[in-house]
């Protein structure tokens, strides 16, 4: 129905295995990689396993196709709790031998003589037994005395072991399978499929049958079929052929992971074991912050006031400057000043005085300024350091050392003018003669 409504030729997801639609993935490819060293070999037995539809009968027949009938015979048994007898008679049938009413001894000696017409030929058999874990112990006794059978050095028959997990563990597991065991060269477990891989091999067993892209699946599509189906050929199959069908019904022509996980759920209705699949919801879109517009400054108008005139600078009156006296006007008797004398005071404390009032003037006076906004959170104004203190003490005390030597000057200016006001200028006086 499905194949119909996408215009397929054929089912690309039927359960029956079709060398066709053979897919190498990495554990089939090593699989073959064991088969090819098997038959390189020419004897002995291989054995591969693997669960339930993980794609073993899959493998015989691309096998089958890669192999030259011409230069080897295959004969290839399904067991199902095959008895040794049946299993020798089925293996007769294979190489054209009539086992009716033949005892066991006869029948082997049959077998060989069928072996030998097959070797002439110049062509080697290989017998294939799949689902070997059903064969009983005596069975797989009767198989391990045919491979025995040889011709010039070289065995005459060559053996495929193929079966489920369990098998494995039996072989390792049974005292009585030892001698098989040491004839084993090669042995492989089929694993399931890696996430990675469902995508190409759908596509694969699409295009065999004609898809040109409709339905189109969504990466998450292929991410569900893989929860849905561990990565097993066959469940992948059955679930790939049901979500086909599903949304043929429902005219789909993209199916993604929620039509994946409505088969799924579908499906698990009808059979216990199979689990449904949650789809993640794609996360939310993070809310996005309105845009606050701010106003635009104003633009200044075009008519500008009229720059304000500059007053003018009135300079400073000027200190009067003393005038020498006439010259022939007689020099006063010299008067001794009442705090500035000739020779400087032995007491130092006048100096000292002065000193801290210069100390005080030339202190910094703290400035008015205006209170600062209240800025919510503003971090706490940093204390002045040790070495902040002490670089402000020693400005201060440079400062006051040089106001004290500015101060010392003045005074030496004034007792040198106080003094020479009272004595006679010699130049002037020798001006005169």
């Amino acid at each position: 129905m499905y194949d119909d409504h996408y215009g397929l030729t054929g089912r690309p997801f039927q359960l029956t295995p079709d060398p066709r639609f053979w897919f190498d993935t990495a554990t089939h490819r090593k699989a073959m990689a064991y088969l090819g060293y098997g038959l390189a070999q020419g004897e002995g037995f291989i054995v591969i396993t693997g669960d339930v539809g993980a794609g073993k009968t899959t493998l015989v027949g691309h096998l089958m196709d890669t192999i030259d009938p011409t230069r080897l015979h295959v004969i290839k048994i399904v067991s199902t709790q095959i008895e040794a007898d049946d299993l020798l008679r089925m293996v007769a049938t294979g190489l054209e031998v009539d086992s009716t009413g033949l005892t066991k001894a006869q029948l082997l000696v049959a077998i060989e003589r069928g072996l030998h017409a097959t070797a002439r030929a110049g062509r080697r058999t290989l017998l294939i037994v799949d689902e070997a874990q059903a064969l009983p112990v005596s069975s797989l006794e009767e198989l391990r005395m045919l491979s025995n059978f040889q011709t010039g050095g070289h065995a005459l028959l060559q053996i495929f072991l193929l079966g489920q997990p369990e098998f494995r563990e039996r072989l390792h597991g049974s005292d009585r399978l030892e001698q098989l065991r040491q004839r084993v060269i090669a042995m492989h477990h089929l694993d399931p499929m890696e996430p990675e891989e469902v995508e190409p091999y759908m596509r694969h067993r699409l295009s065999v049958v004609g898809w040109q892209g409709r339905p189109h699946f969504t990466p998450d599509a292929f991410a569900a079929l893989y929860s849905g189906s561990d990565g097993v050929p066959r469940r992948l199959n059955q679930l790939a052929g049901r979500v086909m069908l599903y949304g043929a019904i429902e005219q789909l022509d993209t199916i993604d992971a929620h039509a994946v996980a409505a088969v799924v759920a579908d499906i698990a209705g009808d059979m216990p074991g199979v689990k449904p699949i949650v789809v993640p919801e794609p996360p939310a879109a993070a809310p996005v912050a309105p845009v606050i517009e701010m106003p635009a400054p104003e633009e200044p108008t075009p008519e500008m006031p009229a720059p304000e005139e500059p007053t003018p600078e009135v300079p400073a009156p000027e200190e009067p400057v003393a005038s020498p006296p006439p010259l022939d006007e007689p020099v006063p008797e010299a008067r001794p000043l009442p705090i500035l004398n000739a020779q400087p005071t032995a007491d130092p404390r006048p100096i000292r005085a002065l000193r801290e009032e210069a100390a005080e003037v030339a202190a910094p006076q703290p400035a008015a300024v205006a209170p600062e906004p209240v800025v919510a959170d503003a971090p706490e104004p940093a204390l002045p350091t040790d070495a902040d203190l002490v670089a402000r003490v020693a400005m201060l005390e440079a400062r006051v050392d040089e106001q004290d030597v500015a101060l010392r000057r003045v005074l030496k200016l004034l007792v040198d003018w106080a003094e020479g006001e009272h004595m006679p200028a010699p130049h002037l006086h020798t001006s005169r003669d």
